[in-house]
């Protein structure tokens, strides 16, 4: 008897390639196909069928408030009212604008975009402008969105399908990508070495979140801001995940360092398309009409993104969201640990605030090699037996699980009993 998810899924794969919008969705690295979802509501999702889960991706940590949560619901309903897109100047962008650079103070002026990719892309290009330099540094296992110069030995969706460069991107473009393995700080100074005035800025995760969640050493950021600043060379971090929710000033609040120019996304959309970028103003000043950068896009902007946005957030400030985030976060980590002794696994858990990742691997993970000796067979059974018991996680080993304020402590507790469970059967079968 087949389902309802799987007929859509059927029909899905006739007209859309893959079956999916996004590579990631399609669940074959897990050995499975996607279930499709009817709505969702706080921390729990239902699909087609009528199964309910509670919610480990949140849309790939947008819904920080949890799904459909009033505010951002009400904003939303208030806004369309007013029309849906203007293709003009709007009063709620101004106010995003100014939030933007009041809680994120290397961010003293801002623009808004439709995606986190746009946002990465639009760094890159004002950052080869400003410095008049074409070279770009990044860091194996770090994503940016489906940018050709950055599809170099990237994360996520590319790494999880097994090919983290991708077709179509031209040897010019990657020949101007340097990439390195993320905390190695010996190499960094070799790169600006080797390349001295012909790198325009380092892009990266200050939290590497797309190839599983791993973390910086604790000098290593530093490391990056010094050798950018002696060598002429903007540095940019990407926030789109951790902007806003590791914090109120993103991971760079957390690390205490400052960058030139910051990506954002996902928790500034409350659940609508969205990106930004913003940084020194000297820097956002090269961009047209004031300055020589070009880059636009119709729905900029739109107003139903902005109040979905500005209502996420200014909620997530009035009920101390990051304080709570953090306590349902150390939580479920106590849980997941005390699951990972009992279950005779090889296992490694890993958190900071609201996100998570449980690799099958040993310790310690701090690069992307370290991720990549994780036992994706196993982790692919560790899914599918979460899914049985009604907790959905990424469906990738190297992806992380966001958990949102709506996540009560009942339901982390129930989903520590269903890890327990899962690594348990996990054990037994191997």
């Amino acid at each position: 008897m087949t389902s309802r998810s799987s007929d859509l899924f059927s029909a899905a794969q006739k007209c859309i390639p893959g079956g999916v919008n996004s590579p990631v969705r399609a669940f074959r690295n897990v050995d499975g196909a996607p279930f499709f979802v009817a709505r969702a509501v706080g921390a729990k999702i239902w699909d087609v069928d009528g199964k309910e889960y509670t919610d480990y991706v949140g849309s790939w940590g947008a819904a920080i408030l949890g799904h459909a949560p009033k505010a951002v619901v009400e904003a939303v309903c208030k806004a369309a009212t007013h029309g849906l897109s203007f293709g003009i100047p709007n009063p709620l962008e101004v106010e995003m604008a100014e939030l933007i650079c009041d809680w994120m103070p290397s961010i003293e002026k801002v623009r808004m975009v439709n995606s986190g990719t746009e946002a990465t892309m639009s760094c890159i290009r004002l950052a080869r402008a400003f410095t008049q330099r074409d070279k770009i540094m990044k860091f194996d296992g770090c994503y940016h969105g489906h940018v050709d110069a950055l599809l170099v030995r990237t994360g996520s969706g590319a790494l999880t399908l097994g090919r983290p460069d991708s077709a179509g991107v031209p040897q010019a473009f990657a020949d101007l990508t340097i990439s390195l393995p993320f905390n190695d700080a010996d190499l960094v100074r070799k790169a600006f070495a080797e390349n001295k005035k012909q790198i325009a800025a380092v892009i990266i995760e200050p939290v590497p979140a797309n190839a599983g969640l791993y973390f910086p050493a604790h000098d290593f950021l530093s490391i990056l801001r010094k050798q950018c600043a002696m060598n002429g060379a903007l540095l940019i971090f990407d926030e789109v995940m951790t902007g806003f929710r590791l914090a109120r000033g993103g991971a760079q609040e957390i690390y205490g360092v400052k960058p030139d120019l910051t990506a954002l996304g996902k928790v500034i959309g409350g659940g609508l398309p969205v990106g930004a970028f913003g940084g020194r103003a000297a820097i956002m000043n090269q961009l047209s009409p004031d300055g020589p950068v070009y880059q636009a896009g119709t729905l900029s902007g739109n107003p139903l993104a902005m109040a979905a946005g500005l209502a996420q957030l200014r909620e997530l400030e009035r009920i101390h969201g990051w304080k709570l985030l953090e306590e349902r976060g150390g939580q479920l980590e106590n849980l997941a640990r005390d699951a990972i002794k009992h279950s005779k696994t090889d296992t490694t858990f890993h958190r900071i605030g609201s996100m998570f990742c449980l690799f099958f691997a040993p310790e310690p993970i701090a690069d992307l090699a370290g991720a990549q000796r994780s036992n994706l067979k196993v982790f692919a059974k560790f899914f599918h037996a979460c899914l049985e018991r009604g907790i959905y996680l990424a469906p990738s080993q190297f992806e992380t699980g966001f958990i949102s304020t709506a996540h009560t402590p009942e339901e982390i507790e129930q989903t520590g009993t269903a890890l327990r469970d899962a690594l348990t059967s996990l054990w037994q079968r191997f």
